[in-house]
């Protein structure tokens, strides 16, 4: 089990400035090659710092601590859609964060400045236009049930609505079981008209009945279709009204666990983006785990690609923060002993 790597508080000095050569007769020296260990720049923007930030062992909030203490404010979120290519730097504070990101990540001077492209096109639903969604196969790889109810409910296309918020808070009983999911979406419609959304939901494989929707508020239920032989509910939500292009909207609800054994795991599939997923897993102080983990996956696949230990806190509960959460899976999971 993979716990979170140790930083060397020693990366976090960001080199100085090379000094210039006195006189023009002395030819300029072949870029120097990357340190040890750090990888050539051979991809575009995104690709580089992303690889080069993996090689440092750096975590984006030590990074934009190192830059702030060199005066150039970067937020942790900003970073984060550099690394993925959802944006890049164009700004003039921006341009200079870049510089010394390079000396930071030990890159060769330019070795990510130059890969910069002409600016984007800008506007509110530039990102949304070519947002990456999932079929259901590859976020549900065999589950046909799913398909074919999706198909019954004529299930609205993928992408008019984008994900800007997405919070979900599990609770698990003194029994060690899981009895409650409270969650809270906060969306965007990049069409008009859009008025509902489909929901999926899968219970434990030993519970005993499917999953059931309720205390819906800022919308209401529509249509619900149940498997339980499989523990499987896909419920319709009616948003409060028919979004415009641009509107956004709130919605909650909550949805009761049926009885099974005791709960081991919680987590969610995207098939889309979401700009903010945070979930939170409560305990009952009776039984509190001896172990958490986080865990992601690739869509479709079962095997984790990332895992990094949690803290149990006193308040019985840990939680995973992932800002700009692309198309997979991410949880938590347990250990009782």
């Amino acid at each position: 089990m993979a716990a979170q790597q140790p930083q060397d508080s020693a990366r976090l000095r960001l080199v100085g400035l090379r000094p210039e050569h006195p006189g023009p007769s002395v030819p300029a020296p072949a870029p120097a090659p990357p340190p040890a260990g750090r990888p050539a720049a051979t991809g575009g923007f995104a690709e580089t710092l992303h690889v080069a930030i993996e090689a440092s062992g750096l975590s984006l909030d030590r990074i934009r601590a190192a830059l702030t203490q060199r005066g150039v404010r970067v937020s942790v979120t900003t970073l984060s859609y550099w690394r993925r290519g959802r944006s890049q730097p164009e700004r003039a504070s921006s341009l200079r964060a870049v510089h010394l990101l390079e000396e930071l990540l030990g890159l060769p001077h330019s070795a990510l400045t130059s890969l910069l492209g002409p600016p984007r096109p800008r506007g509110r639903w530039a990102a949304a236009a070519n947002t990456c969604h999932l079929g259901l196969e590859d976020v549900w790889p065999g589950e046909q049930q799913i398909a074919d109810i999706f198909a019954e409910l004529d299930a609205p296309p993928p992408g008019e609505l984008e994900r800007l918020s997405i919070h979900d808070s599990y609770y698990v009983d003194a029994e060690r079981r899981g009895n409650l999911l409270r969650m809270r979406q906060v969306v965007r419609a990049t069409v008009g008209g859009v008025g509902r959304c489909l929901v999926v939901h899968k219970a434990d494989e030993e519970a005993t009945g499917c999953p059931e929707i309720t205390s819906v508020r800022h919308g209401r239920l529509g249509r619900v279709r149940r498997r339980p032989e499989v523990g499987l509910t896909v419920g319709e939500l009616m948003l409060d009204r028919p979004l415009a292009l641009g509107d956004s909207t709130v919605f909650e609800y909550e949805v009761e666990i049926p009885p099974g054994g005791p709960t081991m795991e919680y987590s969610r599939r995207f098939a889309s983006p979401v700009r903010e997923y945070v979930l939170q897993v409560h305990f009952d102080p009776a039984a509190v785990p001896a172990h958490c983990e986080r865990y992601d996956r690739e869509p479709g696949a079962d095997v984790d690609h990332r895992r990094e230990q949690l803290w149990i806190g006193a308040s019985a509960s840990a939680h995973v923060l992932a800002p700009d959460q692309q198309p997979g899976h991410i949880g938590i999971r347990w250990e009782w002993q």
